[in-house]
């Protein structure tokens, strides 16, 4: 079978809905294949519907089994759900260490319509693996409701899954100063809902109270902007997993009532370009750049201020071209 060929099978099983045609595009997706373009493009008219949620937090808040729960609770009410579980990357292998896949797989087994993903960061500064908004376009294009995107928690994390979806969740412990942390780090003003999971453990109101306390600075002075609910949750055993998916969709509605869904999607497009132009310029620059400046870099002849202003200047110029 010829390569147009096999394309045209994949994009037809795809579009019939064959789950292991959308493994494949995110397989591709993540492998930064240069033909995945091509492919999303073809398939891009299917794109918008689906609603992107993200959860994020320290780890060890139990965020995969609430992912797991809150799946379930969805598909249970008649939602198709991708959930694309951030795993930290292999040293080995370079591919996701599979623990979000192993215990999530509860969530995919109960229903036909639960896409379980695993996806390695692959040294992404913030955890978030630089593919998922690919991967998110094509589970959207699949048909699925809802797609749910969890992160590994780390540094920069919490502002990349910000820029991919329509809806932050953190999710935080009733102990160990995560709130404190959050403020610190500036999260609590992108997040869109609270979640103090584990709350049977000691420590959850005042956590709860904290938070409130921290969130009523963030309200001064912002009439008739989305106030984050604050939730307490028993993951395991599925406490508070409804109403968490109530505050969901309440937040869903504000943003078409209030008309910001639209404005907020807008700027995230453009900022995920304005990444992925950052990213290829400086692929361009720096791998298919002039063997001579990474020669003087080696060898310690130039300082490393000359061979950016030479980089900057070819960008100038037009730049290496592919």
């Amino acid at each position: 079978m010829s390569g147009a060929a096999k394309t045209d099978d994949l994009l037809a099983r795809f579009r019939e809905g064959d789950r292991w045609a959308c493994g494949r595009l995110i397989t591709l997706a993540e492998n930064r294949d240069p033909g995945f373009p091509d492919l999303l493009a073809q398939v891009w008219d299917g794109v918008g519907a689906a609603w992107r949620t993200g959860v994020t937090g320290p780890p060890g808040v139990g965020k995969s089994t609430l992912v797991n729960a809150l799946a379930g609770h969805l598909a249970d009410q008649g939602r198709s759900v991708g959930v694309l579980a951030v795993d930290p990357t292999s040293p080995f292998s370079g591919g996701a260490l599979l623990g979000d896949r192993i215990r999530m797989t509860s969530a995919e087994e109960r229903r036909d319509d639960v896409f379980v993903r695993s996806m390695a960061t692959r040294g992404s500064l913030g955890g978030l693996a630089q593919a998922a908004p690919d991967a998110c376009d094509v589970l959207d294009a699949f048909g699925t409701a809802e797609v749910i995107v969890e992160t590994v928690g780390v540094g920069q994390a919490e502002w990349d899954v910000a820029g991919a979806c329509d809806t932050v969740v953190v999710v935080l412990h009733p102990h160990g100063g995560d709130g404190v942390q959050f403020l610190k780090a500036g999260i609590l003003e992108q997040a869109d809902l609270f979640v103090i999971n584990k709350a049977d453990l000691p420590g959850a109101d005042k956590a709860h109270a904290e938070l409130a306390d921290a969130l009523s600075y963030r309200a001064a002075g912002s009439e008739g902007a989305w106030e984050p609910p604050i939730l307490l949750t028993v993951a395991t055993d599925g406490t508070g997993v409804a109403e968490a998916a109530s505050a969901l969709e309440a937040h869903r509605a504000w943003l078409e009532r209030s008309g910001a869904k639209d404005t907020a999607r807008a700027a995230k497009l453009e900022e995920r370009v304005r990444r992925g132009v950052e990213e290829e310029v400086l692929h361009r620059l720096w791998e298919r750049g002039s063997a001579e400046l990474h020669a003087a870099l080696s060898n310690g002849s130039r300082v490393p201020h000359a061979v950016v202003d030479e980089l900057v200047e070819k960008l100038g110029e037009g730049g290496p071209q592919s």
